[in-house]
């Protein structure tokens, strides 16, 4: 009799200790997070902050100026030959006048190739020092985000984040890594 009270009772304790070590499995504990950590950065202004992104925008910005000077030399000589052309061209014979035309519009066409060209060119130094600065940040970002515990760090404008708390933007920390490692690496 002694028997048959003991085995229910011990299918019941056993029974409970499953359940309860089930429940402790699925529920979160206290050491363990409830939310997981998500940060963001926003490239943008590391670029225009950062020592080496704002480096890199003046040396684009000069490139910029000396293809803008080369650009205003051709329209120059074009504005010149225009009105030559308009003063003169009541002078010249059919045949000239023609010549001269077609000389125009040869430069014209060669102007635009050369704007198109210089805008091209400017782009892809561009994408380039964005490229630089992506792959110098992203080890950064990773460092940064191991560091203080992130599970998931996003970019701000690609990833479009509509709301993120001031707490989780890691923008100004990653901005002083990267000019520091910057100052390393030029010693």
């Amino acid at each position: 009799m002694r028997r048959s009270r003991l085995v229910p009772m011990v299918a019941l304790l056993v029974g409970g200790l499953v359940v309860g070590m089930w429940l402790g499995a699925t529920a979160p504990s206290a050491q363990t997070p409830n939310a997981t950590r998500v940060g963001f950065v926003d490239i943008q202004r590391v670029l225009a902050r950062s020592a080496a992104g704002v480096a890199a925008r003046e040396q684009l910005e000069k490139e910029k100026a000396a293809m803008q000077k080369q650009v205003d030399s051709q329209r120059a000589e074009l504005e010149k030959m225009r009105e030559d052309l308009e003063k003169k061209g009541q002078l010249l014979s059919a045949d000239a006048r023609r010549e001269k035309q077609e000389l125009l519009e040869r430069k014209v066409r060669d102007a635009r190739r050369l704007v198109d060209d210089l805008q091209n060119t400017l782009q892809k130094k561009e994408e380039a020092m964005l490229a630089k600065v992506l792959q110098d940040v992203s080890g950064l970002i990773q460092k940064l985000g191991k560091e203080k515990g992130y599970a998931l760090v996003l970019e701000r404008q690609r990833s479009s984040v509509l709301y993120a708390s001031a707490d989780v933007d890691l923008t100004d920390d990653i901005i002083h890594a990267y000019d520091d490692e910057t100052k390393k690496g030029k010693k």
